[in-house]
């Protein structure tokens, strides 16, 4: 890793702009976005636009006229083995690239640092870590997923200033503003799964859908918990044929963690939980959830009985509390959207 000059930061900064161009659109595969950089221009661009078509690296390079001698910027290192596509390594030596900055390192063990070394044999001058953080941020799901062989679990919930999420017989539409909601249709799309308890589908009856926008193609799989299996069948994600809907019945870490592996084992590699206060309670309590996004309206509902925000058991003392890293606070309209990180198993070093 050498140190970032502010024309590379600059560079990195634009390339994760044009990653962000394919958001949820790449998985399994991670976001990555590349430039060519020569005699004081970018003189191409390029995204991975979705899994099986080609990569950053590659698409950048094919839409210049004459890539030798020039620098590539790239979000991710670039891939050294034989998949879908060939090789990306061959692609930029065969290309006469003279320098590579990167941002994150490969997050596979078996693959990380081996694009470095291949180049850097090849005579190209190598830098990596420019913007790393930032990078490695645009693929925690997928982070996670390549080196755990499951999803990223994150969770969102929406409440009121006092933690209620609802009223004591469970009305809780809406409690967040129109912004919020549509920041909700965002982590949606990032998701490859959204899981609910069966009480939140007997409150809301939730799509658990994109619907924005409209035409939105990749829709998630959805998963309903429920011991029982008594659900009403006529539950818009049972009925609307829209995407496909699986009940599940988790009791125990054991149970949670085998269908976790399953589900990677099916290519999802980002699962957003959406309620409700008990399953949270649940999985928080068992360890499993990396991340948490809590949207915080103005408002205070007040009641000892109205809905918590977090249920399960009475934590015996203050240290029980989860403790969260990097948080971060946004207003996002009228509410508040605090987040913060549990694990850190979206970091790559």
């Amino acid at each position: 890793m050498t140190p970032e000059s502010n024309l590379d930061k600059d560079l990195m900064g634009q390339c994760i702009a044009l990653a962000l161009s394919a958001f949820g659109s790449t998985s399994p595969n991670p976001l990555v976005g590349a430039l060519l950089y020569s005699d004081d221009e970018i003189i191409a661009k390029g995204w991975h636009a979705k899994a099986g078509e080609k990569h950053a690296e590659i698409v950048a390079i094919e839409s210049c006229k004459n890539p030798k001698g020039s620098c590539l910027y790239v979000t991710l290192e670039p891939c050294s083995s034989h998949g879908r596509t060939g090789p990306c390594t061959d692609a930029i030596i065969n290309a006469g690239i003279k320098r590579v900055v990167m941002g994150s390192l490969d997050p596979n063990p078996e693959h990380s640092g081996q694009a470095v070394a291949i180049l850097e044999a090849a005579g190209i001058d190598v830098s990596h870590g420019v913007l790393k953080k930032e990078c490695q941020a645009l693929n925690e799901a997928f982070n996670c997923w390549i080196r755990y062989n499951r999803p990223y679990v994150k969770l969102k919930m929406a409440m009121t200033l006092d933690g209620k999420i609802a009223t004591k017989d469970g009305q809780s539409q809406w409690i967040s503003g129109t912004a919020a909601r549509d920041e909700v249709q965002k982590m949606r799309q990032w998701s490859d799964a959204i899981l609910i308890g069966a009480e939140t589908l007997k409150q809301d009856d939730p799509s658990l859908l994109v619907r924005n926008p409209e035409t939105w193609q990749r829709q998630p799989l959805r998963l309903i918990a429920s011991r029982s299996g008594n659900l009403d069948k006529n539950a818009k994600v049972f009925t609307d044929g829209k995407s496909k809907t699986e009940i599940i019945d988790c009791q125990t870490k054991e149970d949670w963690q085998t269908k976790l592996k399953e589900l990677g084992e099916n290519d999802i590699t980002a699962l957003l939980i959406e309620g409700g206060g008990e399953l949270s309670a649940a999985l928080l309590n068992m360890g499993l959830v990396d991340k948490v996004c809590f949207f915080i309206a103005p408002k205070i509902l007040g009641g000892k009985n109205s809905r918590a925000v977090i249920g399960g058991a009475d934590p015996g003392a203050l240290s029980d509390a989860f403790d969260l890293k990097e948080t971060t606070v946004r207003q996002i309209g009228e509410d508040f959207l605090i987040e913060g990180y549990i694990t850190d198993v979206h970091r790559v070093d």
